[in-house]
């Protein structure tokens, strides 16, 4: 189920239209519609592909979408739609995410998996921004979970727009057939994060693109696209 991200009723979301959408899409390429009652959106968790999955917790178990859901029955619930067998919580988001436009800690701009076994995660170095502590504490919760490979890809130099501490990350991009559409912010670390990404994924293109019109709405390249796996 989708609620405007947790906040249908506080911004006037008008959802209908919206819970139409996998079934039309569904029966356009003749799939098999499962339901779930569980409210959760694609930006709120990450799978490996092989029984991985990663979420938050203010996402999952906040008031906004499963205020009576246990995280047992959060678990259950999407290892059995996705097919996962271990969901690895993280406990919240990145601070900005928390803001007006924000999700409320959507996993897909603080890691993911780049592989079965490589997660890459987002390191906000600057001790001054609140996101410091906040990337510190979800890395060592992912050790502490998983034996999967970490790898550190630096958040954007920029610290603040004129709105306040920004939450740009290079973790949110697009993964297609041959190229990888990544995040980018007129900084620096733009060629950082391209250039860790071209070893993750070898034999891609990684397309560099402007985000930041779309960060300045709570998402990313990520939260504005789609997969449709080939049938």
């Amino acid at each position: 189920m989708f609620n405007g991200w947790g906040s249908a009723q506080s911004a006037g979301f008008d959802v209908e239209n919206d819970a139409r959408v996998a079934t039309f899409m569904a029966n356009h390429v003749a799939a098999k519609l499962i339901n779930s009652e569980l409210v959760n959106e694609g930006g709120g968790i990450h799978t490996n592909g092989s029984g991985l999955l990663l979420a938050t917790e203010t996402v999952q178990l906040g008031i906004e979408r499963n205020p009576d859901w246990t995280r047992l029955e959060v678990e259950a619930e999407l290892n059995s739609k996705l097919g996962t067998e271990k969901v690895i919580w993280i406990r919240r988001g990145l601070t900005r995410d928390y803001e007006t436009f924000g999700t409320k800690g959507h996993i897909d701009i603080v890691a993911c998996f780049a592989d079965e076994s490589t997660l890459l995660v987002h390191d906000q170095q600057d001790e001054s921004h609140p996101d410091y502590s906040v990337t510190h504490e979800v890395i060592s919760r992912l050790e502490e979970q998983t034996d999967c490979r970490i790898i550190k890809v630096p958040a954007p130099k920029v610290l603040k727009d004129e709105v306040g501490f920004v939450d740009y990350s290079y973790i949110n991009h697009y993964i297609l057939n041959d190229a990888v559409l990544l995040c980018a912010f007129d900084d620096p670390n733009d060629q950082v994060a391209k250039g860790i990404l071209e070893e993750v994924y070898p034999g891609r293109e990684i397309r560099l693109i402007d985000a930041r019109p779309i960060f300045d709405r709570g998402g990313g390249i990520h939260c504005i696209t789609q997969q449709q796996p080939a049938i």
